[in-house]
């Protein structure tokens, strides 16, 4: 690794609006996984007899799941799209139409009939809206970390990069602090005025992002004519290894994320282990914890690196899959609360912390928004479709089925930790110092 690389990944110093950036793309996060996961919870606890009625509870669950794990199929193509123009047009762009297409989306979830006001065709628009949102935020993430890793200084791009995944459980907790709020209300007001409620959400969002400036190593790839011809098809020619290793180290964390979290919200539900009320309850705390876990984990890189941190995680969540489930069939409220936040504030949260500063340095910066978008959101067919594999293995085997699926999504993390490269071990962390010792630092820092 040489100074000459590290300059790849912006200002030695970072710039003076990386704190601004941050925080922006940081806001766009959280409003679009309020509208993701959001999704997620109504599948959960409403959309089966609202547009799956007549069937028993198990199959309209599954039903549910399956049009929740449309949207993560369609997050690929997001990733493409969103990753194309981002190595092409620029990231803020990206950042501002993925941000609308999203809040729109979420907003018209809030206004379907269900299937008792117009038969079929209502499962078939929630499908066709489930699409659009995976489309738009398979586009976002590439940019939104993109923007604040080629901002932020060498020495803190995991600090920068973390205020952007607290973005997530940010909306995590929204999403369910308005859930827990409309849950007694009556009929579908209980799911519509979460949906609804977005739109105020993404009118500040755009407003904050409109002021966000472009990324300085965009721009400096644009100034110099190296910007590709096609982003898409060079980094999977020239890093096809790296997208692969990213896919695996992501499942480890959004699979394992649908079975802790997603699945889990069912099963305590369908199993009565737990009130609508308590899990939400419970789902609101860990997000709490998330917030600081998720910032506390990225900054932690900064110190120690990416990989190490990456292999602890993956081998307690491995450990944890069945302590997990056995917790939480005791049906007492504390041990299920205490069962949520383990498996989102250590083994969901840490992932995505590293995965921040981690993925956009396993790509050349050309086509890095490329990179990084692919194994980002490929891995997101797995996960999406994960509580519906996860529901058949409980028919199958009972809780150990999730369980045994969690350990080995967590495993698949950890090898694909073993086996991809370092970058920000003891040789890039020297010369970050050296060049920051040689270089002025801006007047704001």
């Amino acid at each position: 690794m040489s100074t000459e690389t590290l300059q790849m990944r912006g200002p030695v110093h970072g710039t003076k609006d990386a704190k601004r950036v941050a925080v922006g793309s940081g806001v766009g996060a959280v409003i679009e996984t309020y509208d993701f996961i959001g999704f997620g919870t109504a599948a959960a606890l409403y959309f089966g007899p609202a547009f799956f009625p007549g069937a028993d509870p198990v199959t309209a669950t599954l039903a549910s799941f399956a049009t929740l794990g449309v949207g993560f199929a369609a997050r690929p193509l997001g990733g493409i799209i969103g990753g194309y123009l981002g190595d092409k047009v620029g990231r803020k762009p990206v950042l501002v139409t993925s941000l609308i297409v999203m809040g729109l989306a979420t907003f018209l979830i809030g206004l379907l009939p269900t299937y008792a006001q117009i038969g079929i065709l209502a499962p078939i628009l929630l499908v066709v809206v489930r699409v659009v949102q995976g489309l738009a935020f398979g586009a976002e993430w590439g940019g939104a970390i993109l923007m604040s890793y080629e901002h932020a200084p060498w020495k803190a791009k995991g600090k920068f990069t973390g205020i952007v995944q607290a973005g997530f459980p940010v909306g995590l907790l929204l999403a369910n602090l308005v859930f827990l709020a409309s849950a007694n209300l009556e009929g579908s007001l209980a799911w519509r005025i979460p949906f609804l409620a977005s739109i105020v959400l993404v009118a500040v969002g755009l407003i904050i992002r409109a002021k966000v400036p472009e990324s300085p190593v965009f721009d400096d790839v644009k100034e110099h004519g190296a910007i590709v011809k096609n982003p898409i098809l060079q980094v999977i020619k020239d890093d096809w290894r790296n997208i692969v290793r990213g896919i695996a180290l992501r499942v480890a964390e959004t699979a394992g994320y649908a079975v802790s979290v997603t699945y889990m919200i069912s099963y305590l539900h369908t199993n009565e282990l737990a009130t609508n009320v308590e899990t939400l309850t419970a789902l609101c705390v860990a997000a709490g914890f998330g917030i600081f876990a998720t910032m506390g984990w990225a900054r932690l890189t900064d110190r120690v690196g990416r990989r190490p941190v990456y292999i602890a995680a993956c081998a307690f969540a491995a450990a944890f899959g069945i302590p997990m489930f056995l917790m939480a069939n005791t049906g007492m409220f504390i041990l299920i609360l205490i069962t949520i936040v383990i498996a989102y504030a250590i083994c969901q949260n840490s992932l995505a912390g590293v995965q921040g500063p981690w993925f956009p340095e396993l790509f050349q910066a050309q086509t890095r928004s490329s990179g990084a978008s692919l194994a980002y959101q490929i891995s997101a067919m797995v996960s999406g479709f994960t509580p519906f594999i996860t529901t058949l293995l409980y028919i199958w085997l009972g809780w150990m089925g999730p369980a045994l699926l969690f350990s080995t999504y967590a495993l698949i993390g950890l090898v694909a930790a073993l086996l991809t490269r370092e970058t920000w071990g003891p040789t890039e962390r020297r010369l970050a110092e050296e060049a920051a010792a040689t270089q002025p630092a801006p007047a704001h820092a």
